[in-house]
């Protein structure tokens, strides 16, 4: 099965949630399957707001929605030139859908050994 999914991020300063005073765990998710989904073959694109406007222009789906809802209806996902939903990241089973794999194979592998790292 093959398809082309394209996820239009909200206005970020970084595309994995690791900047700024706060990490956000949604962000670094979706940013690690992201890397995944590429590094396999799929075809699977992240369009920044505040770096790529014009991919949020040209979409005529996403400028109607963001002249609707305004930004806060970001993310977006559209799923072979539909807009499939908005207001959240797609999971690991909507992926396995599109594009055909098993879940499984998207499992994040859990660090062996445990680091306790203390600040002063």
């Amino acid at each position: 099965m093959s398809a082309k999914i394209e996820i239009f991020d909200p206005a970020l300063c970084c595309p994995t949630g690791v900047c700024g005073p706060s990490v956000d765990p949604e962000l670094t998710r979706i940013s690690r399957l992201h890397h995944q989904l590429v590094n396999k073959g799929y075809d699977v694109k992240r369009y920044n707001l505040g770096q790529e406007p014009d991919q949020f222009a040209n979409n005529k789906q996403i400028n109607d929605l963001l002249g609707s809802d305004g930004p806060d209806a970001l993310p977006a996902v559209v799923v072979n030139g539909e807009l499939s939903f908005y207001g959240r990241y797609p999971t690991v089973g909507e992926f396995s859908e599109w594009f055909g794999f098993d879940p499984k194979d998207m499992q994040g592998k859990e660090p062996k050994k445990q680091l306790n790292i203390t600040l002063k």
